[in-house]
């Protein structure tokens, strides 16, 4: 009987190899790809221009607001010098820029070229952008107010970066919900970590079943001809493991298009911190009251360890 055990045993671990390969094999790509999206993600923080450079948002008064490193400057820039850049003028027509008393700095370039009297376009497709040794800038627009957001290329923040840090990776966090789209899409407000509100529309939600509970997560979008959608979601692992304010996540669109019942993907094994965890400078959205969840979503990303 021992002999015939050894056989069965053997043909046993032989069958479940067999299985488990045969599974990890058919997984192999999706943890590819999942792979390969952390990697640039981490690259995309730390890029020159990345969040972790971020280190300022100054807001614009209506009137006349004086930019540069000298002291008597309405918006200080922290860099070597004792110089006047130039002039944001705000008013009911827009913003525009024109040069300080002495004129612009050589070494004030605007989207590229030497600094020149002209109007401002606040941050969208191409906004004016400025640069000077390795401060880059840009005005951009928060609820009523508009601001400028600062960014360094040597900040101490991506200086120092030594990585992310994230959940293994784990298909059963790789969910297929259902997309249930309201008759018509329905206007939302965005409400953001620094108080401010932007308009937006909600076009349905994605419903699913986590840990033996049903949950409904609705996205907010700021127009409908959206090609992805995010969702923010807080969940009981914030605070805790992950960052406390929310996490994102970045989707396609369901299969059927926003206004049609279907089908969408929500890979949380994607879920990652939004940018106000890594520069007290960012205006990230907070999650709506659905997306607060009370369950733990034990995938994606990480604290940020700075």
């Amino acid at each position: 009987m021992r002999r015939l055990a050894i056989p069965v045993l053997v043909a046993f671990t032989i069958i479940s190899s067999i299985g488990l390969s045969k599974a990890f094999g058919e997984d192999q790509p999706w943890r590819d790809q999942l792979e390969q999206w952390r990697t640039q993600h981490a690259a995309d923080l730390s890029a020159p221009e990345g969040w972790l450079t971020v280190v300022g948002l100054e807001w614009l008064k209506p009137g006349d607001n004086s930019f540069g490193t000298a002291p008597d400057n309405k918006i200080h820039l922290n860099a070597s010098g004792n110089s006047h850049f130039g002039i944001i003028h705000v008013d009911a027509n827009g913003l525009d820029l024109k040069a300080p008393q002495e004129g612009f700095p050589s070494g004030l370039q605007v989207d590229g070229h030497p600094a020149r009297e002209q109007s401002i376009v606040v941050e969208g497709r191409s906004p004016t952008k400025f640069t000077t040794g390795t401060l880059t800038f840009f005005v951009i627009k928060r609820g009523d107010g508009n601001a400028l957001r600062i960014k360094d290329s040597q900040a101490p923040a991506r200086l120092s970066f030594k990585g992310l840090h994230w959940y293994a990776p784990d298909p059963t966090y790789k969910i297929e919900a259902e997309w249930a789209p309201f008759p018509e899409p329905k206007p939302a407000l965005i409400h953001t970590v620094i108080g401010t509100t932007e308009k937006g529309f909600s076009a349905g939600v994605a419903k699913f079943t986590l840990h033996g509970q049903q949950v409904e997560l609705q996205t907010v979008v700021q127009n409908l001809g959206v090609n992805t959608l995010l969702f923010v979601i807080r969940d009981a692992t914030s605070g805790h493991t992950t960052y406390e304010a929310s996490r994102f996540l970045h989707t396609g669109l369901p299969d059927h298009g926003l206004q049609n019942p279907g089908k969408i993907v929500l890979d949380f094994n994607r879920l990652e911190n939004p940018p106000c965890a890594f520069t007290p400078y960012a205006t990230c959205p907070l999650p709506p009251d659905s997306n607060r969840l009370k369950v733990p979503i034990l995938a994606g990303e990480l604290r940020f360890d700075h």
